[in-house]
């Protein structure tokens, strides 16, 4: 897979936010909000793979999300059964691989089995990567692999010493991806929400007041001109990164 074009994050994630609030002041149920926000997610994949980006990571339903009101997690699950078989040829025929992040064992079978299969069928494909964010929690995450580190050392079979910032991330979701470029969050609220904790360290945050199911591609190429307009330094002076090609 190509590098993404000078400008272009590699790997976009999106906290999709608004999508009940939207639908509430139009007088309208929630369920609706969740509706047009996965028209949403059709626009911003599409767009996403037109632009060059390589992995876009989508907070579609964190593990907090459970605790809200059956009807509505009912409705959320539907939905995600039916962007699993309408967007099925979309991202078979552009060559998208589909993955997750989250504890998926948790999704009904009604989603989770035709999700695994299409994760399956587009494993090999290397146009772009859509990772969807599934009763997915960033603390959770970490907790899961710090245990796995646990069980390591008291089978003896790890040396607590050796523990670094490597070991922990090969117990991720996310172990060999490259991080999060860019972070975007929608509907104006300004926080992480438990969403890539550990991998958007370094990520570059962008806020905008657009609600998700609002949200076109003017909105990303917007964020996308605000992320090529910073300087990236990880630590370093401004001098020190441009001397190493880090550039703006």
């Amino acid at each position: 897979m190509a590098s993404a074009p000078v400008g272009v994050p590699r790997h976009v994630a999106i906290i999709m936010d608004g999508n009940g609030r939207w639908a509430e002041e139009r007088g309208l149920p929630r369920v609706a909000g969740h509706r047009e926000g996965a028209r949403a997610v059709n626009r911003t994949v599409r767009a996403c793979r037109e632009l060059g980006v390589e992995a876009l990571t989508l907070y579609a339903f964190s593990e907090q999300n459970w605790a809200r009101p059956e009807d509505e997690v009912d409705a959320l699950m539907q939905l995600l059964h039916d962007y699993v078989h309408e967007e099925r040829f979309e991202i078979l025929d552009n060559a998208i691989r589909l993955t997750t992040i989250g504890d998926v064992a948790r999704l009904p079978a009604f989603v989770r089995i035709p999700l695994e299969a299409l994760k399956a069928e587009s494993a090999n494909n290397r146009g772009m990567t859509l990772a969807l964010a599934l009763s997915y929690g960033g603390r959770e995450e970490l907790v899961r692999s710090v245990r796995r580190l646990a069980h390591r050392v008291a089978a003896g079979e790890l040396d607590p010493d050796a523990i670094d910032a490597d070991a922990i991330e090969d117990g991720l979701y996310t172990a060999g991806w490259p991080a999060p470029d860019l972070m975007i969050r929608t509907s104006g609220e300004v926080r992480l929400s438990n969403f890539l904790l550990w991998q958007a360290a370094y990520a570059e945050l962008y806020f905008t007041p657009v609600p998700w199911p609002e949200f076109q591609r003017t909105d990303l190429e917007e964020a996308f001109a605000n992320f090529a307009a910073r300087q990236r330094r990880f630590g370093l002076t401004g001098t020190q990164a441009l001397a190493a090609g880090g550039g703006r």
